[in-house]
Formats: structure tokens, sequence, C-alpha cells
């Protein structure tokens, strides 16, 4: 592709990334696998593996998966005139990991995505692995 990309703003590129597509075209899978990162956009040739999310997705999923399922299981508490825990075992442990299979994924796209809108791309390390400076 010769032709330089147009400008993408901010939520364009939130929102491609959480659709598993390329932030800056939209065209390329983000993603080869569940959740294998591809190292370039297949359409436009940008160059994904600068842009690493490490453990950011994993927190976030975590932390909104808490947030959803914690107030279901205190209302099922509450007003569910205290069911056993089996109850409990076989409600939440399901859906906290659908949540989590399907939430993961996404996150790790936007976080990607909010990485390169904001040029946050980790630099590539030396040859050698040691700084040659010191």
């Amino acid at each position: 592709m010769n032709s330089e990309p147009a400008p993408v703003d901010f939520w364009t590129s939130l929102l491609r990334g959480w659709s598993g597509r390329c932030p800056r075209c939209g065209e390329g899978a983000l993603f080869g696998s569940f959740l294998k990162m591809t190292s370039r956009c297949t359409a436009c040739e940008l160059a994904l593996e600068p842009y690493r999310a490490d453990d950011a997705p994993a927190y976030f999923t975590i932390f909104v998966v808490g947030h959803i399922v914690v107030p279901l299981v205190l209302l099922l508490e509450r007003w569910g005139n205290e069911p056993p825990l089996w109850v409990h075992a076989l409600l939440w442990l399901p859906l906290s990991v659908v949540l989590a299979l399907y939430l993961l994924p996404h996150i790790k796209g936007a976080v990607i995505a909010l990485l390169w809108s904001q040029r946050m791309g980790s630099p590539k390390p030396s040859a050698g692995g040691l700084d040659s400076s010191v």
C-alpha cells in the first residue's frame, strides 16, 4: 500500500481494537488466534509488535467481571433467602469464566489500540540485550 492512511481519532481506534481489528485501518485482524497478536497488520502493514499490552487486559478484565458478578452475588444472597453454597458455585463460576473469556480479547484489543493511538510503543531491545552506554 503506497498511500498513507488517513488520521484516526481516539474513539475510532479504540472501537476498532475492541472489535479485534487494526487500530489504524480497521481492516486487518489484530489477533492470529484467541489472544496471540499478529506482528503486522495484513492490510496496512502497521507494525503491531511495539504495542505490548502485557498484564493490563487481565487486570481490567478481572476488574470488570468482579464489578458485574459481586453485586449479583450480593443480590442473590440478600433476596434469595441465603441459598446454599452449591447454588452460588453453579451460577457464578460459569458466569465468571464466560464473561472473562468473552471480555479478555476485546479488552486486550482496546488496550493495544489505546497504546497505538497515544504512540506508546515499547522500544526495540538492543541486539546485545545490554545497554552499551553504561
